[in-house]
């Protein structure tokens, strides 16, 4: 039974998805771009943070919901989680960076390809969620290739595992958070923008910044607020309306187009690594046949 959405809304949300997941696929090319015209890791995060809050600000404004702006505002344990889950997602985003301009492209999409099985062996032990014997299977084939993958490296893949923890870490809190997702992520921007800011200003009047090299320059830094923004606001409004088993599904499309990249960018793939994506993608397939098959079982479920 296909779980592909069959109504014009439901299509319209599975290509606005497959846009989300696909710029986060692709986004270690611009990295890689801006790296490769000078700018340092550090001033890359700097303008991530300093224009996300502008169009972040946007999104909004257009969604509306500025009484849900001000009604946060007035709920400091609200502001408190949002700063905690701001800290979370400047770490995931700082390591991205860093592996992308190392080298290590294929070792970040395996941290997402990971993630969506540690969310769910989280959700096991700490919210008390069913998980399903599939789940088990994915987990500890899972853990059999992170194992092979420490062989394959001679450490552990700390990159991955960072990716996936801070990722899950931010999900968790957020989870936590009584405020739209659009409210949520102006308030995490609005956190990072004055940091942001200072740390620009700072590196322009130390000669060591690069926003005032040239217009096209200037241009692609500012493209890292929509680029930022643009994939959270198609991935919140896909999923209100695709399935959970659509979701499931579509999570790996981003760590499959990157690890795609890291090999078009001339990365190492050796036998001892591809072991490792073998029991990843193993535990990816169980992982996908179960949410299939648990939708199956939903939707033929006979009507009482």
């Amino acid at each position: 039974m296909c779980v592909l959405p069959e109504s014009k809304e439901g299509r319209s949300a599975l290509f606005a998805g497959l846009g989300a997941y696909g710029i986060w696929g692709f986004l270690p090319l611009y990295f890689h771009l801006l790296s490769g015209l000078g700018v340092s890791n550090g001033e890359m995060i700097a303008h991530r943070t300093l224009w996300s809050v502008f169009f972040a600000a946007a999104l909004v404004w257009l969604s509306r919901q500025g009484p849900e702006v001000r009604r946060v505002l007035t709920e400091p344990r609200t502001l408190g989680l949002l700063a905690l889950s701001t800290l979370a997602i400047l770490i995931n985003w700082t390591i991205y960076v860093v592996a992308v301009n190392s080298g290590r492209v294929i070792e970040a999409s395996l941290g997402y390809y990971i993630n969506p099985l540690l969310n769910m062996a989280v959700g096991a032990l700490f919210f008390r969620e069913r998980m399903p014997l599939t789940g088990k299977i994915a987990i500890a084939l899972a853990a059999i290739g992170v194992a092979v993958q420490t062989v394959a490296l001679g450490h552990l893949p700390l990159i991955s595992l960072g990716l996936a923890v801070s990722f899950c870490a931010y999900g968790v809190i957020r989870k936590q958070v009584k405020a739209d997702a659009q409210t949520g992520l102006f308030f995490e921007c609005a956190y990072l923008a004055l940091p942001g800011l200072a740390y620009v200003l700072w590196l322009q009047s130390s000669g060591q910044g690069h926003f005032l090299d040239g217009p096209a320059l200037a241009l692609l830094l500012l493209a890292a607020g929509p680029a930022t923004v643009a994939p959270l606001a198609l991935f919140a409004w896909s999923a209100r309306r695709l399935s959970l088993t659509a979701l499931g599904f579509l999570q790996f499309v981003a760590p499959t187009l990157q690890f795609m990249v890291g090999l078009a960018l001339g990365e190492a793939f050796t036998p001892m690594r591809a072991l490792s994506f073998a029991f990843i993608w193993a535990g990816v397939a169980v992982f996908a046949w179960g949410a299939w098959q648990a939708s199956r079982r939903t939707v033929v479920a006979p009507a009482q």
